[in-house]
């Protein structure tokens, strides 16, 4: 345990001394977090959506004051005497609502009259997403002035459950939380070992009478340690400027960071020491740390949404078990009866990444 205790001071050291290092560790994780925390959005709002009003009549105006009134749309005047494609060409508007003639006499008479939307389906994410909302507006609308239309006969009361406001800070938070320990902490280790096979320093460590085990869980203890410094500031930020807290029972997430860190510290020290070069092993660590944590975990979309030829992959990726974790712990609080498996994935996979850094290294290193 001494030279264990010794090879993390060592380590810490060296980190300290590195200001560069110290920025990656502590300041860039927090940048990420509320950069990419704040930008990261599926929600349309203030969409430019152009109005052809052929019926200019009192019940086409409160129609159009339903959408006016819509925190995703924001009206632009159109002539009636233009095409509505004009406006997608001219960048105008991302949709046109097209009203008829006679669209408030046949309101009066409880006659069912179309309304048009023209949707510019470029970007069709945002436009699936206006498709739903015109919907809204319209059921809404059609619920206070139908007049004599039939009603229908069953209406879904929907009530949002662990993120009423549908904020997309606090869905991307934990994720971006969960992205800033799979990148930073590995990458620090891996260039660790890296620099050290780079600059032959480590033949010194073969020749020495210290073990595999009490150099690795030295090196990956430092790491581990510089994880938990990262996991308080990014909480920090989760609890301040995210608005989020704990929903429940904080031991499983408590006991999952710890895993997860010494998960990630283990896949980096694996990559620095089976890659004896600093810029290879980045772009290696940059691929598992941040790639494929980032398209393959569920983190932005749902991972049944990911392509079946390549959704298997997402079985293997350790940071789609700890998003589900944290969003668990901070939004909806099931606990360890919900996600203990998950736990014990990622200390299975953290034991994996380390068997693999200690036989890489026992064999190269000479018995005493």
């Amino acid at each position: 345990m001494r030279r264990i205790l010794a090879q993390t001071r060592k380590e810490l050291t060296q980190l300290v001394r590195d200001k560069m290092a110290l920025a990656l560790a502590l300041v860039l994780p927090c940048t990420q977090l509320i950069l990419m925390g704040s930008a990261i959005s599926l929600t349309v709002a203030d969409l430019p959506i152009a109005v052809q009003d052929l019926d200019d009549s009192p019940t086409s105006r409160t129609l159009i004051d339903a959408f006016r009134h819509s925190n995703t749309f924001r009206i632009v005047p159109f002539a009636v005497d233009r095409q509505p494609e004009t406006a997608f060409t001219s960048n105008l508007a991302r949709a046109a609502l097209i009203i008829p003639a006679r669209f408030g006499r046949d309101i009066a008479r409880g006659v069912t009259s179309p309304v048009q939307m023209l949707i510019d389906a470029s970007d069709s994410n945002t436009a699936r997403l206006v498709s739903g909302y015109a919907a809204e507006v319209t059921a809404a609308w059609n619920a206070d002035h139908g007049g004599g239309a039939r009603v229908a006969p069953v209406q879904a009361a929907i009530r949002f459950w662990y993120n009423p406001g549908r904020s997309s800070k606090r869905f991307y938070g934990p994720g971006i939380f969960v992205l800033g320990l799979s990148l930073f902490p590995p990458l620090l280790a891996s260039l660790a070992s890296a620099k050290e096979g780079e600059q032959k320093t480590i033949l010194q460590v073969y020749v020495s009478s210290i073990s595999a085990h009490e150099f690795l869980l030295g090196k990956i203890l430092t790491f581990v340690l510089v994880s938990f410094c990262e996991c308080l500031l990014l909480l920090t930020l989760l609890f301040t400027y995210f608005g989020l807290n704990f929903a429940g029972d904080p031991t499983c997430f408590i006991v999952a960071t710890i895993f997860y860190a010494f998960c990630v510290c283990s896949f980096g020290t694996l990559i620095g020491s089976a890659i004896p070069n600093q810029q290879v092993a980045m772009q290696m660590v940059m691929l598992g740390g941040f790639l494929l944590v980032f398209m393959l975990s569920g983190l932005i979309y749902p991972i049944q949404n990911v392509p079946i030829q390549i959704r298997w992959l997402s079985n293997f990726i350790w940071g789609r078990y700890y998003i589900d974790i944290v969003r668990d712990a901070l939004l909806e609080g099931g606990g360890w009866p919900a996600q203990w498996w998950k736990v014990v994935i990622i200390a299975f996979t953290g034991s994996v990444f380390y068997t693999m850094s200690w036989r890489n290294m026992r064999r190269m290193q000479l018995k005493a």
